[in-house]
């Protein structure tokens, strides 16, 4: 890896699912960069997209999805196309994934320990039970879990649903990855674990120079956690920036419709303040630009053609009438 290099690398990466209705473009040209330590959040709706991003780059989209196009460069290495074998090498290793579910990460037949050592082993043989045992202490531990020596004997069952969550954190990092994509792992969670976890995933990130993309819904996670921010939309990535500069001068009006929607931007009392419509079906998206018709600044023009990703200072963006122009310049 070249100084100054992104651990990450997405350009014009495509991925479609092949249905009896069409070719859904789950995910359409999205680009962005992540760097050693930095910590990106990828925001949107339910079905905008970001998930399958998590899973394309590691090549978990299973058939009747494929990644249609682009490239994922992990460390200069193209990830697109290559081989099952590889790709198994690097993950849970050197690049982690924490799903939404923790019992995607756990196997409900087999004792904490075994499998946190197991994944230990599978990457590094050297390392002898002993020593993989202090490890998986001390990674559980490290997420908050009381009597880590106990809990090491015990079966996914006899967790509460935010223990597993916390089991599941606490393997991904195992072995330090270079690499961590989460996928809204903290959802199920109540707000002190939360807030524990986003913690010690920060320190990670800042004491090992792991990158991390955090996939959410929940703008008041990211504003906290992010150091940059991409906003997707309909399969897109419509804004992205400095976490700063995107959620405290947004730009494009779903950006602003997002931050405004948040329950704590109401004064108490009035009306909460939401985006009109429904995220359109990707199989069925409207001519021009997908947020047109949700969008209160939506000219005519705006149903031509779909907008093209274009830098303006410190962000890049995709829409022909931003909201805020001229304070985002001054």
């Amino acid at each position: 890896m070249r100084p100054n290099q992104p651990v990450l690398a997405v350009e014009s990466l495509r991925t479609h699912f092949d249905t009896r209705a069409g070719v859904l473009k789950a995910v359409d040209d999205v680009s962005f960069q992540v760097a050693p330590g930095q910590v990106l959040g990828l925001v949107g709706e339910s079905g905008s997209g970001k998930t399958v991003t998590g899973f394309s780059i590691i090549g978990l989209v299973d058939p009747p999805g494929r990644v249609a196009g682009g490239k994922v460069l992990f460390k200069g290495e193209d990830l697109v196309g290559a081989s099952e074998e590889r790709l198994r090498g690097l993950r849970g290793d050197r690049v982690a994934m924490i799903f939404q579910d923790p019992m995607m990460t756990l196997n409900p037949v087999l004792r904490v320990d075994t499998q946190m050592i197991e994944a230990i082993q599978a990457h590094d043989p050297k390392v002898d039970r002993k020593a993989a045992l202090i490890r998986a202490r001390d990674a559980l531990g490290r997420v908050g879990i009381p009597s880590p020596d106990e809990r090491l004997k015990a079966y996914p069952h006899q967790f509460s649903g935010g223990m597993r969550q916390r089991v599941a954190i606490a393997i991904a990092l195992l072995n330090k990855p270079d690499l961590i994509i989460a996928d809204e792992p903290t959802t199920a969670l109540d707000v002190t674990i939360q807030g524990q976890i986003l913690y010690e995933v920060q320190k990670l990130c800042r004491e090992t120079g792991a990158a991390l993309i955090w996939i959410t819904h929940d703008l008041s996670v990211v504003a906290g956690l992010a150091d940059a921010v991409c906003v997707m939309y309909a399969g897109r990535i419509v804004e992205s920036g400095s976490v700063d500069d995107v959620l405290d001068r947004p730009m494009h009006p779903y950006t602003a419709g997002l931050i405004g929607s948040v329950p704590s931007r109401n004064r108490r009392g009035s009306k909460l303040a939401q985006i009109p419509g429904m995220t359109p079906s990707l199989l069925n998206l409207p001519q021009g630009c997908a947020f047109r018709t949700r969008c209160s600044h939506a000219q005519p023009g705006c149903a031509v053609e779909p907008p093209i990703t274009q830098p303006v200072p410190g962000r890049t963006l995709r829409c022909f009438h931003p909201v805020g122009l001229a304070h985002a310049h001054a």
